[in-house]
């Protein structure tokens, strides 16, 4: 579909969660986790001051990571928007006089990214959302007497309504990510499916106000893209028999929102190899950052993108524009391939030598991809028995690349192979 080929070839995507929670900064379901009443979460609203949340810092922040698209939370599960919504007074606007949205669209269109939208179909602070297994008041004394007069019919025309005003106030959306849906009963308490939604409708009315606009899979019915969260596949993503497009959401540290307690921080190695990973399967990787009650990058969050974003410089050719390849690859690495180039990203760095199956005869041509410096190959006799200082032969239709013995001082060193064309 030509309306994904820009999300096929961007591969890597920034998430920018960033609401009243993050002044709270102990994780953006505090709400929820803590059983916050709106009382009690009010003076997150009332405080609400991100004076230095710069969109346009934001923007060249990704560009400088080498990420094509950036995702922000137009409104999290606590009903916090943050834009200038006609529909509710609790919103940005009302509590610092800034349209973040607006600030947001503006600056991605002034870099040349594309432009992400999140928007939770939850509503925790809404009078007509029913208490759940979800909701902060479920646990509340007579709890499912609070549901007597909440009417999820005037909640649905509210949050079709929302998403209208964000469909046709910001100019052209490339991209909205729905968050969640969670049909299970639980607790004593139902969930909510894609009939609390009327996700048919809803999607049709995001079909009809930007039909270019890539839609995500989480109102509980098909779209555009499926959305694995918090963990990496280990292979292509397949449905009844057919590759779906997908991209893993990760985060840093774990939270979403801006945790500064938590420091179970994702080393950049790591990072790095998880969106390779995604990359060499076929996908993509939406990598998150929770700015702090201020609406700064934490440090150790600047810090970790920076160290991304001198990896990619170098390696960009391996990640954008790139896919899965259909060979096998060693043992030390993974694939991905771009055209007539296949790219072997070493996760480990073996001594000397790296064997590289059903290659022998169809390489033109091997460098290292940080430096550009030609590596030598080689193909041995696969009768070749091994002696006190010769090695056994590989298989045939072994390639061998020759590396030095150490190892470039990179995040992932990578091989870049030229194919033979037939």
């Amino acid at each position: 579909m030509m309306k994904q080929q820009w999300f096929d070839e961007a591969r890597f995507g920034m998430f920018v969660h960033f609401g009243l929670y993050s002044a709270a900064a102990r994780h953006e379901w505090v709400q929820n986790y803590e059983r916050l009443t709106d009382a009690e979460y009010r003076p997150y609203f009332e405080h609400f001051d991100p004076d230095r949340f710069d969109a346009k810092a934001l923007a060249r922040r990704a560009k400088d990571t080498g990420m094509g698209y950036l995702v922000l939370t137009t409104k999290h599960h606590d009903g916090f928007a943050l834009w200038d919504s006609a529909l509710t007074d609790f919103t940005s606007v009302t509590a610092c006089g800034r349209d973040l949205v607006r600030e947001y669209v503006d600056a991605l269109r002034e870099e040349g990214i594309k432009v992400g939208l999140y928007h939770s179909v939850i509503d925790w602070h809404h009078p007509d959302f029913t208490v759940d297994w979800n909701h902060p008041r479920r646990d509340d004394e007579n709890a499912h007497e609070l549901n007597a007069g909440r009417d999820m019919a005037r909640y649905r025309a509210y949050l079709h309504g929302q998403v209208r005003e964000l469909l046709t106030g910001y100019g052209e959306i490339d991209y909205l990510f729905f968050d969640f849906t969670y049909p299970e009963a639980k607790d004593g308490w139902d969930g909510k499916g894609p009939e609390d939604w009327d996700a048919q409708t809803l999607l049709a009315l995001c079909r009809e106000l930007q039909p270019n606009m890539l839609v995500n899979d989480r109102l509980g019915i098909p779209a555009d893209f499926v959305t694995p969260e918090q963990y990496q596949p280990t292979a292509p993503i397949v449905r009844d028999g057919v590759a779906l497009t997908w991209e893993a959401c990760q985060t840093l540290n774990g939270s979403w929102g801006y945790h500064r307690d938590n420091t179970d921080q994702k080393s950049a190695t790591l990072l790095a190899q998880m969106l390779t990973d995604s990359v060499s399967m076929g996908g993509n990787m939406l990598l998150n950052v929770g700015p702090d009650g201020r609406g700064a990058i934490a440090p150790r969050d600047a810090q970790v993108l920076d160290e991304l974003g001198d990896w990619m410089r170098l390696h960009r050719d391996a990640i954008i524009g790139a896919g899965h390849a259909p060979f096998i690859p060693p043992r030390e690495g993974v694939y991905t391939m771009r055209g007539d180039r296949l790219y072997l990203h070493l996760f480990s760095w073996p001594m000397g030598f790296v064997h590289l199956p059903q290659l022998a005869g169809r390489v033109a041509f091997a460098r290292l991809l940080n430096d550009g410096s030609w590596l030598k190959t080689s193909v041995s006799d696969p009768d070749q028995q091994a002696d006190l200082m010769t090695p056994a032969g590989e298989a045939e239709g072994t390639l061998t690349v020759h590396l030095p013995v150490r190892r470039p001082d990179v995040l992932i060193p990578v091989v870049e192979l030229t194919l033979v064309v037939d």
